[in-house]
């Protein structure tokens, strides 16, 4: 008797360890497929790398260095976002080559000339509408006399028939002193919209002082009280401690440029124009990060206009893009 008890927890014994053996390979494959499982999950969500790289209008530059830092820092923080303002001509200019940039800014649309030197370089573009913006004129903070003007006495200042050269020669009771009129130079889409929209390709007139950076103008007009200068509504919100802007009469009374008259319908319709960004498409296709910043920059663009002095876009516009862009995928 003691020899089969014997016998039978040996058996029992050899059993339980088989199972035990059985139990724990189970475990093991088991744990070995989650593992598996998770590192292509990783793997699918792995962060992106590389570089995206933008120049073109100043005037847009704020609006677009907000979007990429907020791309960078919430998004993908392995892709480095530049974004340069050498001027929408300029950047166009860096963007319509072999190699080149991977989106140009504007403030104007492209001309079919520089579409043309897309199409001989190879590549496919895109134009994308980022916000609405409106042309303001901005005057110093003591000048008391001409903070609501006409449209047309606006045009008299830059034009160069206009016949003005002092604020008396717009209205008699005005101060008999010389006109200072400056502006974007023309590497500046807002130069080329405000030349050709405004003044409808007329020259400007004699003397005026055409500058390459909005800083520049800023500080020569809040340190002159005959200065008058134009740029983009941004540039006026972000230096209101040190300008005033024109109320502008189209017509039914002196509108002041806000967020809420800019609009292609809106009271601030004569002076509002869009404002783009251009991609190279066949970057976007060989670049994930670059495709993927172009859809972070359609999908987010109308929460970041206001803060930086643009008036947004309807959201189905925008959406359109997006649906663009992701059959690029």
């Amino acid at each position: 008797m003691f020899v089969v008890m014997v016998a039978l927890m040996v058996v029992a014994a050899a059993c339980g360890s088989g199972n035990e053996e059985t139990t724990t390979e189970a475990n093991d494959q088991n744990v070995s497929e989650q593992t598996d499982g998770n590192e292509t999950t990783e793997e699918q969500a792995a962060e992106l790398e590389g570089s995206v790289v933008i120049d073109g209008s100043g005037t847009v530059y704020p609006l677009m260095s907000v979007v990429a830092e907020e791309y960078m820092y919430t998004e993908q923080e392995n892709v480095s976002v530049e974004v340069s303002r050498a001027g929408t001509s300029a950047g166009f200019g860096r963007f319509l080559v072999e190699n080149g940039t991977d989106f140009n800014n504007a403030s104007r649309q492209i001309k079919d000339e520089e579409s043309a030197e897309a199409e001989a370089a190879g590549f496919e573009v895109m134009e994308m509408k980022v916000a609405l913006d409106g042309l303001t004129f901005v005057i110093n903070k003591e000048n008391d006399w001409a903070t609501e003007l006409t449209e047309e006495e606006l045009i008299s200042i830059f034009h160069h028939d206009g016949g003005v050269k002092k604020w008396s020669d717009i209205r008699p009771e005005f101060p008999d002193e010389e006109i200072h009129a400056m502006g974007p130079n023309e590497n500046h889409g807002t130069y080329e919209f405000f030349y050709e929209k405004i003044l409808e390709k007329e020259d400007l007139v004699d003397g005026v002082n055409l500058q390459q950076e909005y800083s520049t103008l800023v500080n020569l007009v809040s340190e002159d009280v005959n200065g008058i200068a134009f740029f983009g509504f941004g540039y006026y919100v972000n230096n209101q401690d040190k300008l005033q802007a024109v109320n502008v009469d189209f017509g039914d009374g002196p509108v002041e440029p806000t967020l809420e008259t800019i609009g292609e319908d809106a009271e601030y319709a004569p002076f509002t124009r869009p404002v783009f960004t251009y991609l190279n498409v066949d970057n976007a296709k060989a670049n994930p990060q670059v495709l993927d910043f172009a859809l972070f920059v359609v999908n987010n663009v109308n929460e970041f206009a206001g803060q930086t002095g643009f008036a947004p876009l309807p959201e189905e516009e925008v959406q359109a893009y997006a649906e663009v862009l992701e059959g690029l995928k």
